[in-house]
């Protein structure tokens, strides 16, 4: 892997193939957990939706361990600035837009699924990921926190999936309005 900044003289417009790879990955979990929790809650009490329940919180503990790394891939690894001609024609509220979205991505990649795991210890769910090692509970059983907490981790998941839409409405504004190959920076494979 090489680094984001090969050379502070020439610094690389692009992300490194690790930062592909983490943001794909991750962007395609995000909506794949969203999609199952939809469409597991529907369900009545089954075998079915007990499996669904277990593999959704399996890709949870996957989804934070993987945000994890991907945070420290981001500290250790300074992501490229925006190209010149970007930056100087891009208003000032697309900048901070562009930087708090990000930022609350981030911070919701731990938030829903830290929240989850204190839902599921409260309810007494123990999370036994892939069904091998137990997890520690993360907050102790009790039936009043785990209603307190429950419509958090729903509400947090619907942010965050809020934030994805924006974040590809926004990329794909810069490839079809502004036509300025922002997206290639985030793309797999080699561009010009």
């Amino acid at each position: 892997m090489t680094l984001a900044v090969k050379n502070p003289a020439n610094p690389s417009p692009r992300y490194t193939g690790t930062a592909i790879l983490l943001h794909w990955v991750l962007g395609a979990a995000i909506l794949g957990l969203l999609g199952v929790g939809i469409y597991m809650t529907g369900l009545p009490f089954s075998p079915q939706r007990l499996k669904l329940y277990n593999w959704h919180k399996w890709a949870g503990v996957t989804l934070l361990a993987l945000s994890a790394l991907r945070l420290l891939w981001r500290l250790t690894h300074r992501p490229p600035a925006l190209p010149d001609a970007i930056a100087r024609t891009m208003p000032g509220w697309q900048k901070l837009a562009h930087h708090g979205t990000h930022f609350a991505l981030y911070s919701l990649f731990f938030a829903v699924p830290l929240i989850g795991w204190a839902y599921s210890s409260a309810a007494g769910f123990p999370i036994v990921f892939l069904g091998l090692w137990q997890l520690p509970d993360f907050v102790p059983v009790s039936k009043e926190l785990a209603d307190a907490i429950k419509p958090w981790h729903q509400y947090t998941a619907f942010a965050l999936g809020g934030l994805v839409l924006l974040h590809v409405a926004a990329a794909l504004k810069h490839q079809w309005v502004d036509r300025d190959g922002l997206l290639h920076r985030m793309l797999p494979g080699k561009r010009g």
